[in-house]
C-alpha cells in the first residue's frame, strides 16, 4: 500500500496542472503544491526533525496547515493537530504526552503558546510573524526542496488526534499511514467522489472529518478550498464562486448554512453530494436539506477518530435516523448494555451498545499512553464505542445516543435523539437538545432546550409529542427556550453545559 506522502507525489505525476488547493489569493496546481511541500520537508530537516517525531499544530484551516500536514507525511513525522482554541494548560499536556519536538502556530493562537511552559522547550515555528516563534514559517517554505521520495511506510504513524476530553484530559489516537489511506479511499468510494471533485475544506484539520476531506481530495486530484473558520455567508460565496461539488459537514453547520440570510439567493446548484457525520441529524433538518439541494447523494457517515467508518447510509433522507450498514472496511455488532463480551449480541430492534471490529483496515490499535482507556474500550478484538443503538429487521443501524447521555426518569431509560427528532419536525423549532435535569421525584426530568423559529408555547409542543409515535413517557416535561444551543468547536452539542446551567434564556 502507498503511504500518504507517496499518494501526493503520485497525484502530482498524474495531473500536474490540475488545481490542488486554494486559499484566498493562494492557488496552487499539483506540481506547484508538490514543490511547496518538498520545500517544507527540507525546512523540517534543517531544524533537526527526524522520522517519528511529533509536530504539534495550533492552526486554522489555512493553506499552510494543509501543506504542513502533507509535508509531515513525506517526512515520516507524526502531525499532532490541536484545536486552535486550546488553552495553555491543554497545550502543556499534549506537548508532554506526545513528547513533541516542534510546535507550529499563528498569531491567532500565539497567546496560548507564550503562556505554555512546555512550548518554551520545543522548536516553535510561527506563521505571519507570530510572537514567541523561534523559526519563521517562511524559513521552512523557502528551504531547498528534498528529493521527491517519501520516507514513511504504511506502518508509520501519520497523525495523532486528541479526542475531546469532556471529563479529564483528551486521549491521543495514533493512526498509521495504512489506516489513514484506507479511510480516505473508503471515503472516496462511499461518497462516490470522482476525479476533480471540488471540496469546501472547512471541517477543522484537527478533526477526523477535516483530515479525511483533505486526504480524499488529494487522492482524486481534487481541488481543496480552504475556509479558515466556518462562516455561512462566506461558505455560500465560496460554493458559488468555486462551483463546489460536495459538502461534508456536521449537522450544525448545515443548519447554519440554511439559516444564512443569503442562502435562497445563492447558487448552490453545483453541490451534488452531501455528507454528514459527527452527530445525528434531526428529521426536520434532513427534510430541509433534501428540499434545498436535491442532491444526487446524501450520505450519513457514522464513525469516530479511533475507527474512521463504522457504518454508511447512502440515502439519509429516505430513511431518517438510519446510520445504515457497516462500511467497506468494517464489521459492526450491537451487544447487551453493560456487557464486554463481543459475542453477547442482541436481536433486531433491541437497544444495546454498538461495537466495531479492531481488525478493520481503518482502525487504530489503541490509545497513546492510556492503558486505562484501552481497558475500558477494547475487548476481545472489538472497540466498544460507548454509543447506544439497535439494528432493525433490515440490518440498518440506528444510533439512539451515548451511554453517558442516558436519561433515567422514573426508572425508565430514555435517550435524547428520538425526542429531538420529533421536536425538530415542529415548524416553530430551530435547534433542539434534550437532557435530564435533577428531579426530586423522577430522579431526572426530561427537559428540552430549543431555539424557536417562531412563537410557540409548552402546551403546543407537548401536544405535538403526544400526536407523534414517541412513547408518552419519553416526552419532555419541561421546555427551555434559549438563544443558542452550546456546542463544541466542531458543532457537537454540549449537553453537560445545559445540565450545568451554562446557557442564555430566550
Amino acid at each position: 500500500m502507498f503511504d500518504l506522502g507517496r499518494g501526493l507525489l503520485a497525484s502530482a505525476e498524474r495531473m500536474p496542472s490540475a488545481i490542488a488547493i486554494s486559499d484566498g489569493p493562494i492557488r496552487r496546481t499539483y506540481r506547484e503544491w508538490r514543490e511547496a511541500v518538498l520545500r517544507v520537508v527540507g525546512g523540517l530537516d534543517a531544524i533537526g526533525l527526524v522520522v517519528g517525531d511529533h509536530v504539534v499544530t495550533l492552526l486554522s484551516n489555512r493553506y499552510e496547515a494543509a501543506t504542513l500536514h502533507l509535508a509531515c507525511q513525506i517526512a515520516g513525522l507524526t502531525i499532532t493537530p490541536l484545536n486552535w482554541r486550546a488553552r495553555a494548560e491543554e497545550l502543556d499536556y499534549v506537548l508532554a504526552d506526545c513528547q513533541a519536538q516542534a510546535l507550529v502556530f499563528e498569531p491567532l493562537t500565539a497567546a496560548a503558546v507564550t503562556a505554555s511552559e512546555r512550548a518554551m522547550a520545543v522548536r516553535r515555528i510561527g506563521l505571519d510573524d507570530a510572537p514567541g516563534a523561534g523559526v519563521a514559517w517562511q524559513t521552512l517554505a523557502m528551504a531547498d526542496p528534498t528529493r521527491s521520495v517519501s520516507r514513511a511506510t504504511p506502518e508509520t504513524i501519520s497523525v495523532m488526534l486528541y479526542t475531546s476530553g469532556t471529563t479529564g484530559q483528551g486521549k491521543g489516537v495514533p493512526r498509521t499511514h495504512q489506516a489513514e489511506r484506507a479511510s480516505a479511499l473508503a471515503h472516496v468510494a462511499q461518497n462516490l467522489y470522482q476525479r476533480g471533485e471540488i471540496t469546501l475544506g472547512v471541517m477543522p484539520l484537527y478533526h477526523t472529518m477535516g483530515v479525511r476531506s483533505l486526504l480524499a481530495s488529494v487522492i482524486i486530484n481534487g481541488h481543496f478550498i480552504c475556509q479558515h473558520r466556518f462562516e455561512p455567508t462566506e461558505a455560500l460565496r465560496l460554493i458559488e464562486a468555486e462551483r463546489v461539488s460536495n459538502l461534508y459537514l456536521v449537522p450544525t453547520l448545515y443548519h447554519d448554512l440554511l439559516a444564512a440570510p443569503g442562502f435562497i439567493a445563492s447558487d448552490t446548484s453545483s453541490v451534488r453530494k452531501l455528507g454528514f457525520a459527527g452527530q445525528a441529524m434531526t428529521d426536520g433538518l434532513l427534510k430541509r436539506l433534501e428540499a434545498a439541494f436535491q442532491p444526487d447523494l446524501f450520505v450519513n457517515h457514522y464513525g469516530s477518530s479511533e475507527i474512521y467508518t463504522f457504518t454508511i447510509e447512502p440515502n439519509a433522507a429516505a430513511k431518517p435516523g438510519s446510520a445504515g450498514k457497516a462500511g467497506l472496511n468494517q464489521e459492526i455488532r450491537v451487544v447487551a448494555l453493560g456487557s464486554t463480551d463481543p459475542l453477547e449480541t442482541v436481536g433486531p430492534d433491541v437497544e444495546g451498545q454498538i461495537i466495531a471490529a479492531l481488525d478493520g483496515d481503518e482502525a487504530f490499535t489503541g490509545y497513546w499512553n492510556r492503558p486505562d482507556a484501552n481497558e475500558k474500550s477494547l475487548h476481545g478484538g472489538w472497540y466498544f464505542t460507548g454509543d447506544v443503538g439497535y439494528q432493525d429487521a433490515e440490518g440498518d443501524l440506528f444510533v439512539t445516543g451515548r451511554v453517558d447521555d442516558m436519561i433515567i426518569s422514573g426508572g425508565e431509560n430514555i435517550l435524547p435523539a428520538e425526542i429531538e427528532s420529533v421536536l425538530s419536525l415542529h415548524p416553530a423549532v430551530g435547534e433542539v437538545a434534550v437532557v435530564g435535569l435533577p428531579h426530586e421525584r423522577w430522579g431526572q426530568q426530561v427537559t428540552a432546550f430549543l431555539t424557536p423559529r417562531q412563537t410557540v408555547d409548552h402546551a403546543a409542543l407537548d401536544a405535538w409529542c403526544l400526536k407523534s409515535d414517541l412513547a408518552p413517557y419519553k416526552r419532555p416535561r419541561a421546555y427551555v427556550f434559549v438563544t443558542e444551543i452550546p456546542k463544541s468547536p466542531v458543532g457537537k452539542i454540549l449537553r453537560r453545559l445545559l445540565v450545568a446551567g451554562e446557557y442564555k434564556s430566550e
